[in-house]
């Protein structure tokens, strides 16, 4: 069970990005976590988006989303291959996340 938190901690770790001066996790690195797909995800935002103002979700502008891409030097990148600019979730986004997806891991991570 501890090397199961620490690998995820290490895991969470790596995929937090610093955009508008704030710490954010994507959509699709939190889809990963919670083991749903990514559209899944952002259906469970839209669904509740009143719980997710701004200082807790945003998505991305294309400039924004341009820069971010620039920091992945191989056009091959996992990192590359995103289609629609991504939701990306602050501290509080993603605690409210955990509790509008339906999911076990989401459900755990919320309690």
């Amino acid at each position: 069970m501890k090397n199961e938190i620490l690998i995820s901690e290490e895991l969470i770790s790596n995929k937090i990005y610093f955009i508008r001066n704030q710490k954010v996790m994507l959509d699709r690195d939190l889809a990963l976590l919670y083991s749903i797909e990514t559209r899944v995800l952002k259906q469970a935002v839209r669904r509740n988006i009143s719980r997710f103002p701004e200082d807790f979700m945003f998505e991305l502008t294309k400039e924004e989303f341009a820069n971010w891409r620039s920091q992945f030097v191989t056009s091959n990148s996992e990192k590359m291959g995103l289609r629609y600019f991504p939701m990306v979730f602050t501290e509080h986004g993603v605690l409210m996340l955990s509790s509008v997806l339906n999911s076990d891991k989401a459900i755990q991570a919320n309690i």
